[in-house]
């Protein structure tokens, strides 16, 4: 599970949020933290990310529109997960392309829950 975010604390609160185990029966995640759109990039076109979680405020690229990029560039492209600071932020996140949508402050129960079922193949309501 690659997660992107320019500012380090912002990767820790979100893998710390969704947790190694975010529900039994998809097993355990390997967390893979990267700070720059190249790390990201390369990381996708590899085909080992079955997910992503990219933080909407990164700077100087944006998870949204990373997510927009990369869902109309990457052919199977796998799903993500963006997480936004404001709820009002959410509707810019489903422009994204975004499979589901995280406000932070980040919920375990909740980000453990959206990440579970996007890995199962399900589409979650927007959840915060």
């Amino acid at each position: 599970m690659l997660v992107f975010s320019h500012r380090a604390p912002v990767r820790e609160s979100i893998t710390n949020a969704v947790g190694r185990r975010p529900a039994p029966d998809v097993g355990r995640v390997k967390f893979l933290e990267v700070g720059g759109v190249a790390e990201v990039l390369a990381a996708m076109d590899s085909g080992q990310v079955d997910l992503a979680i990219l933080d909407g405020e990164s700077q100087p690229t944006g998870g949204m529109g990373l997510c927009r990029q990369l869902k109309n560039e990457i052919t199977n492209c796998p799903p993500i997960v963006v997480a936004v600071q404001r709820r009002d932020d959410r509707w810019l996140a489903t422009w994204s392309q975004a499979d589901a949508v995280l406000v932070h402050p980040l919920d375990p129960l909740t980000a453990a829950e959206t990440v579970a079922d996007v890995l199962r193949g399900g589409v979650p309501a927007v959840r915060h």
